[in-house]
Parts: structure tokens; C-alpha cells; sequence
């Protein structure tokens, strides 16, 4: 599995409220590209910084897909009023979520 990290800078996030409002729009696009095994959306409330992370199911998927990530990406960075800082790519050495 692989896995593509996007850090992302901007206005603060609120202190209260859903984050995930407008991620199902971001994930219907997502999920249907093939390879896609999961997303992960992180924030810092207080420092506005996010961090969206996909998993792919090998590098070919991934790769194949950027074009396609980086217009959702910069649509995405755009709505929200913030910037793309970084884009990253990694190897999944393992992984586990408890049930």
C-alpha cells in the first residue's frame, strides 16, 4: 500500500463545529478512482493547519492518479481559503486500526 500525504496552511479552523462537512463531496471523487483504498483528513484547530492523507493500493495506483488529486487538491485548497504547503509520498510499512 501507499500512501499521499498534502499539508495544507490557512485561516484557523473554528474551535467547535464539523469538519467533515464538506469532505463528502471530496470523497465521492476520490473513491471512485481506481486504486483508492481509504482517506484520512487531519486538522489543527488552532493553527489552521490540515493534512489530507490517501492510501492507494500500490505506487502504480497512486501515481496514476495525480492529475487527478492535484485538481481536487487545488479546487479543495481554493473553497477553504487555504494553501497547499506540501505534497509528500511514502510507502505504507503497516498499518492497523483497532475494531
Amino acid at each position: 500500500m501507499f500512501a499521499r500525504l498534502s499539508t495544507y496552511q490557512g485561516s484557523p479552523v473554528p474551535a467547535a463545529g464539523d469538519v467533515s462537512a464538506s469532505s463528502e463531496a471530496v470523497v465521492q471523487q476520490v473513491q471512485d478512482v481506481p486504486g483508492f483504498r481509504g482517506v484520512y483528513y487531519l486538522v489543527d484547530r488552532a493553527s489552521g493547519t490540515a493534512k489530507s492523507l490517501t492510501l492507494w493500493e500500490d505506487e502504480e495506483t497512486m501515481r496514476a492518479s495525480e492529475g487527478q488529486a492535484a485538481r481536487i487538491r487545488e479546487e479543495t485548497a481554493r473553497r477553504e481559503g487555504q494553501q497547499i504547503v506540501s505534497v509528500e509520498h511514502f510507502e505504507v510499512g503497516f498499518s492497523r486500526l483497532q475494531p
